[in-house]
């Protein structure tokens, strides 16, 4: 089993991304919004308020689940998403597996 390995309902799992623009890291200490959207292999979407993981200059901030996030076994997709004065800025999309419990 791999050490980074996500189970069904694992509490505390942490998400962090980092909002860039291009090659360049957008500071992201005054974001209006800060969200990391997650979708569910059978469609269902949530939307959960993302924290800085430091002071926001570093672009990354971070989302840990609670009970009921991680509620279906299969692949998932992630995205973060920041609102600025400046613009509005989301990551690329990417894919984790949530993996089936005993």
């Amino acid at each position: 089993m791999a050490a980074n390995e996500i189970h069904l309902g694992d509490i505390g799992t942490a998400f962090v991304v980092t909002i860039q623009d291009g090659s360049s890291t957008i500071d992201i200490s005054g974001a209006t919004t800060k969200e990391i959207m997650l979708t569910a292999p059978d469609g269902g979407k949530l939307t959960k308020t993302a924290t800085l993981t430091t002071d926001g200059t570093d672009g990354k901030m971070q989302y840990a689940t609670v009970a009921g996030d991680l509620d279906e076994a299969g692949w998932w997709r992630l995205q973060g998403r920041v609102v600025l004065a400046t613009g509005t800025w989301s990551t690329d999309v990417t894919r984790f597996e949530v993996h089936q419990n005993l």
